[in-house]
């Protein structure tokens, strides 16, 4: 790359079996650790860890019809999606935003961004341990 190239990277991830896969290019919005109650259960740990890109940096490559959408009902901007085959998190639409929520977790190249805070820290499991110096916030950004 010369020193005038201005290409963004592409970065792509996909399911545990391999059938999903997707891209996106360009740096991401933001990057945070969620502990909020639905991103503990979701995940199956301590946070949920995400990255959000815009809707036009983001593309399905391949096994889009595998992709499978839970919505809670009362969730302002929370949903969840899944590979219909493996169980993996993948890539949703927020509701109610202009964003794509990316797992981390199922990211197959180095983003080259590292998460900025935790949100929702007040609702962090019990047993989980602080190991970082990230800002925490005890609920959502801009909430008390």
């Amino acid at each position: 790359m010369s020193m005038t190239d201005t290409t963004e990277p592409t970065i792509h991830g996909s399911c545990l079996c391999g059938a999903v896969s997707y891209q996106f290019s360009g740096a991401p919005r933001g990057f945070q650790y969620c502990h909020c109650s639905r991103c503990q259960k979701a995940s199956g740990s301590a946070h949920g860890a995400f990255m959000f890109v815009a809707p036009e940096q983001f593309s399905w490559l391949s096994g889009a019809e595998l992709v499978t959408r839970y919505e809670v009902p009362d969730a302002q901007f929370y949903a969840s999606c899944f590979c219909s085959r493996c169980g993996s998190s993948l890539p949703w639409e927020v509701k109610g935003a202009n964003n794509i929520a990316i797992p981390a977790g199922s990211l197959d190249d180095d983003p080259g961004v590292r998460p900025r805070r935790n949100i929702f820290f007040d609702y962090r499991a019990c047993w989980f341990e602080p190991s970082s110096e990230l800002a925490c916030f005890p609920e959502g950004p801009g909430r008390k």
